[in-house]
């Protein structure tokens, strides 16, 4: 234990603290806890007790306390969907939003999305800001505007050329009516649907269906920009097949004449020393047909799920801004947030008493953006409640067959339970610990992906 703690280098004190859990009683019942959550970084402490008995006989068939645990606590995951607070439950997340978004597009029958959604008209098309100023950026060809060829890892990058003309405060407007500009985009391309289709909107709701499924991501320059799968079925969802005219060119040009249309703009009226801001979607708009897998195509189903769940479980971070809410601009000194995201963040603060119902200073963090990170339609696919419940299913069954009730009707059975809130956390020595039990999970994870990987290969050989 003294050699593998050391390697890491933590300091003294944290290192008694790793000392005094493994040396605990009830170190191993501690260990087990954490392996559980997947080594948490913040789990949720419940003290408590549950007991199931038989409706029938009233026997009781299983009896459970938190007294009998360590320090009286039952630790589990915190669910916590940014990787910056909790890689576990973030990767879990990230794992819920790939299968929702794969499923979307090869299908799943577990889910009741049948594999005939592959054949109609699927198309990622990534929406984006428009521009507040120029930025430090690594253009394609030549070199930025600086002069300068900046590294991909340049901390330069994404910021203002000049800070003094640069339109922070229209950036954070911007992120904070984005979520109004995605809804009038989807408006709107429903309209262009039905327009090229010769129908009414009426018409084509009994013909057609639109659904999605998006991410937001923050680009460096701290703008929000929304990727998203855009799909067209029958007017029953996935279930039913869209008309023969309903094709992938079809969905390209309603989506490039519904970002250009007027309708999808919203304006941010005149407040204090601001002016009158007119947004809209910015110019770089990206549409792209997604191939089914296997093709050779870069825009493949897996690709794309890929795509959409890694960007699910991160926010602002990457503009060096905090992740979670802001009490005093004090903080960013103390945490040395960069001049860009600094600037931006003190931009929500200046703005938030001119526009009171934005709540601007409220998410000053998210650099004024407040909408929900991933979304989708309704018929699109599955939820994220669905998975999380057949997980829950999954754990519950086996808990039943551990215990021997696994015969037992869950209808004759009786469930009493009392649960309180008691904390949330870890100490520093628990915290070194529980990441050694992360690292040694992921690894394990990613071993056995590996294996995977190799006998699906030796089987394409054979």
């Amino acid at each position: 234990m003294t050699n593998t703690v050391t390697a890491v280098g933590l300091d003294p004190a944290t290192l008694d603290d790793v000392l005094r859990v493994a040396g605990s009683p009830g170190f191993d019942r501690w260990k087990d806890q954490v392996h559980r959550t997947g080594g948490c970084s913040d789990p949720i402490h419940l003290t408590g007790w549950t007991l199931a008995k038989d409706k029938t006989t009233g026997e009781t068939l299983r009896r459970y306390s938190t007294d009998t645990e360590p320090d009286g606590r039952l630790r589990v995951a915190c669910g916590n969907r940014r990787a910056s607070r909790c890689p576990t439950c973030a990767h879990t997340y990230a794992g819920d939003t790939y299968h929702l978004i794969r499923a979307g597009l090869s299908g799943d029958e577990s889910k009741d999305i049948p594999a005939t959604v592959r054949d109609h008209p699927r198309v990622f098309a990534t929406l984006t800001a428009p521009s507040f100023g120029p930025v430090h950026n690594r253009p394609d060809r030549g070199v930025c505007r600086c002069g300068t060829h900046h590294p991909g890892d340049d901390p330069a990058l994404g910021t203002a050329l000049d800070p003094n003309t640069y339109d922070y405060a229209g950036t954070v407007l911007f992120n904070n009516h984005a979520g109004q500009l995605w809804q009038r985009f989807t408006t709107r391309l429903r309209r262009e649907i039905a327009a090229r289709a010769g129908l009414t909107q009426r018409e084509l709701k009994d013909v057609l269906r639109v659904s999605y499924g998006k991410v937001a991501e923050f680009q460096k320059r701290g703008a929000i920009h929304f990727h998203t799968v855009i799909r067209l079925d029958g007017p029953d969802g996935p279930d039913s097949p869209p008309p023969s005219w309903a094709t992938v060119q079809l969905l390209d040009d309603s989506i490039r004449a519904a970002v250009a249309h007027s309708y999808t703009s919203i304006t941010v009226p005149a407040a204090g020393d601001q002016p009158c801001r007119p947004f809209r979607w910015g110019t770089q708009l990206d549409v792209r047909p997604v191939k089914a897998f296997g093709d050779g195509s870069d825009i493949t189903e897996q690709a794309v799920a890929s795509y959409v769940a890694k960007y699910a479980t991160k926010a602002a971070e990457n503009t060096g801004t905090l992740d979670r809410r802001i009490g005093e601009l004090s903080e960013l000194d103390r945490h040395g947030v960069p001049d860009h995201a600094r600037r931006l963040i003190a931009a929500c603060k200046t703005l938030d008493p001119l526009y009171p119902d934005r709540r601007l200073w409220a998410w000053a963090h998210m650099l004024g953006f407040r909408g929900h990170f991933s979304t989708k339609s309704r018929r699109y696919s599955t939820t994220l409640g669905e998975l999380r419940q057949a997980r829950a299913d999954y754990r519950a069954a086996q808990e039943r067959a551990a215990l021997g009730l696994d015969d037992q009707e869950p209808d004759t059975v009786l469930v009493l339970a009392d649960w309180q809130y008691a904390g949330h956390g870890h100490t520093p020595g628990e915290s070194a610990l529980a990441a050694t039990i992360a690292r040694d999970i992921r690894l394990n994870r990613e071993t056995a992906r590996e294996a995977l990987r190799d006998q699906l290969a030796d089987a394409r050989e054979c």
